[in-house]
């Protein structure tokens, strides 16, 4: 993260990429605060709607072009998801980068002091400072908050059909949680190989392999190596085979902040690490992985890293 910040001009133009899908807002509200607070501040900005999931990379990668054509800040206005489909396209390019927070948890802006309410983290576009953040890589592939494999992608795909019929709420997500975790689990038998920590390679037998890259988060469920994240490493947790009802043990203990404790819980910082089937024989095979809560097919091996450049993020001056 020694590259030099780019310069933010205070009247450099905004292009802000909104998800109408994202979160419990209403999307027409949402973009009238976000116009007026702009307008009434005197600042050139263009807003991209994004009704169609699928549109949202191509949409994001030609805002990006157009911001840096012009000198200007890309905005991402919706939930974790949307904020990594947006970071993908910013990465690299040299735009300063401005988050508008919609979704469910949350955590990458909250981490990062800016304000749930639209009005309010729209305002703070206006004042804000910008400081590098880390990025984590699976492969090629952006991850802001976290990324995995087994259990947990599963669980996240039936919390997503679970808030397509009750409604986006963290109650909600928490007992898609459980109902996920009593159905029961495939158990994943891995090769690990980790780069320059003098840590010999592994096989591991895990329902999940979790990659941290957000302190708030690992404070959250208790997972020691969180203030490792700031000195440009990555949080691995992977529990070990257990059954339905210690799952559910383990599920509780992590919401009380007391996950890193637990004896099936194996937690390590790692700059890099290389992650594949143990089988011989299956290098190349495609597997399921989250990142940021978007579900992917990536072909193993799996190289999980901090990536070489960091976010150039618009947030409140650090106090």
């Amino acid at each position: 993260m020694s590259s030099a910040p780019p310069e933010l001009d205070p009247h450099a133009p905004i292009f802000v990429v909104l998800n109408v899908g994202s979160g419990s807002e209403d999307a027409t509200g949402t973009r009238a605060v976000i116009e007026s607070v702009l307008t009434q501040a005197g600042r050139e900005h263009e807003i991209k709607v994004v009704d169609e999931p699928a549109r949202l990379s191509g949409i994001a990668r030609a805002v990006v072009d157009q911001a840096s054509a012009r000198g200007g800040i890309v905005v991402a206005a919706g939930g974790d998801g949307t904020i990594n489909a947006v970071a993908q396209a910013v990465l690299g390019s040299g735009c300063p980068f401005g988050v508008l927070p919609q979704g469910t948890f949350n955590y990458f802006s909250r981490t990062h002091g800016i304000p749930a309410e639209t009005e309010e983290a729209t305002r703070l576009l206006l004042t804000a400072c910008v400081q590098p953040v880390q990025v984590g890589l699976v492969n090629d592939r952006v991850f802001l908050v976290n990324a995995s494999l087994g259990l947990y992608p599963t669980l996240l795909e039936d919390r997503e059909a679970y808030k397509q019929q009750y409604g986006r709420s963290r109650l909600v997500a928490l007992w898609a949680g459980v109902v996920t975790l009593l159905r029961g689990h495939r158990r994943l038998r891995l090769h690990l190989e980790q780069d320059g920590e003098g840590v010999p390679d592994r096989v591991l037998r895990t329902s999940t392999l979790f990659i941290g890259n957000n302190r708030l988060q690992l404070e959250q469920i208790g997972i020691n190596e969180a203030p490792l994240l700031e000195q440009g490493r990555l949080a691995a947790i992977a529990l070990r085979p257990v059954g339905r009802v210690e799952m559910l043990w383990l599920l509780l203990r992590g919401a009380f902040g007391q996950l890193g404790d637990a004896d099936k819980v194996l937690t390590f910082p790692f700059e890099r690490i290389t992650v594949q089937p143990a089988l011989r024989g299956r290098a190349g095979r495609r597997i399921k992985v989250a990142t940021d809560g978007e579900i992917a097919w990536l072909a193993t091996p799996l190289e999980f890293r901090v990536a070489p450049q960091p976010l150039w993020l618009l947030k409140p001056e650090p106090r």
